[in-house]
């Protein structure tokens, strides 16, 4: 078996190069879809000054089974992926731009990426997105995690009833991560297809204009019709 088969999967490249960029949000799409299709994204989230970076999955999956699963069981995907996130944003720390320049954006399978990966390493970032997502573990786990978010800028959205997040996880996840500092914001949709809405984009790009300092004009405010985003 292949321990680490993320490892040489490509990273897909959007918006300003990053010896050039002041900022970079780390994309990371869901269970079937690719790095072009959460891509898609950062046309809602556009600032002309910031680099967009998507990793892809090997097979197009970060891990096998329900993030709801016992750990153990999406192994070793998982660690692979989350060292997937780390190489992704070490690029960015390489090219100049600290964690607290950097945003990381996922929808459901790459949105629990997202959350896991920040609960794991925790510092100052410039935000979090999570469309349809949370914590990694089966009910019952632990969630907790250790260490100091410093006020980052959380935002837990998703459907519910959804056929692949629970709304107790996300509402779990974002109380993890307020005890860890973190100044969260979420919203539950109800009966909302497994899908991103315009309300979750206008709050995605407010955290943007909040975190670089821009103003409404400056961040792009197109919505992909629902075929696309429910390839995210």
């Amino acid at each position: 078996m292949n321990n680490d088969p993320h490892k040489d999967s490509p990273v897909r490249r959007f918006g300003k190069a990053l010896p050039e960029a002041s900022g970079a949000v780390i994309l990371l799409h869901g269970r079937g879809a690719s790095a072009d299709d959460i891509l898609l994204l950062a046309h809602d989230l556009y600032l002309s000054e910031l680099a967009y970076l998507a990793p892809e999955a090997a097979g197009n999956s970060w891990y096998p089974n329900s993030f709801l699963a016992p750990v153990a069981q999406n192994e070793p995907w998982l660690a692979s992926a989350l060292r997937k996130v780390e190489t992704t944003l070490r690029m960015a720390n390489d090219a100049g731009i600290s964690a607290e320049r950097i945003i990381l954006a996922g929808f459901s399978q790459g949105a629990c990426l997202a959350t896991e990966f920040v609960a794991r390493h925790p510092q100052r970032y410039a935000g979090l997105l999570a469309f349809t997502g949370g914590l990694i573990g089966p009910p019952g786990a632990d969630l907790a995690h250790t260490g100091d978010l410093a006020g980052t800028p959380v935002f837990f959205g998703s459907g519910d009833p959804d056929p692949h997040v629970p709304w107790q996880r996300v509402e779990k996840s974002a109380s993890v991560f307020a005890e860890m500092g973190a100044a969260v914001t979420s919203r539950r949709y109800a009966n909302r297809l497994h899908t991103i809405s315009r309300d979750e984009i206008d709050v995605a790009q407010r955290l943007i204009r909040e975190a670089y300092g821009t103003s409404s004009r400056d961040v792009a405010a197109r919505v992909a019709p629902a075929n696309e985003s429910s390839r995210w």
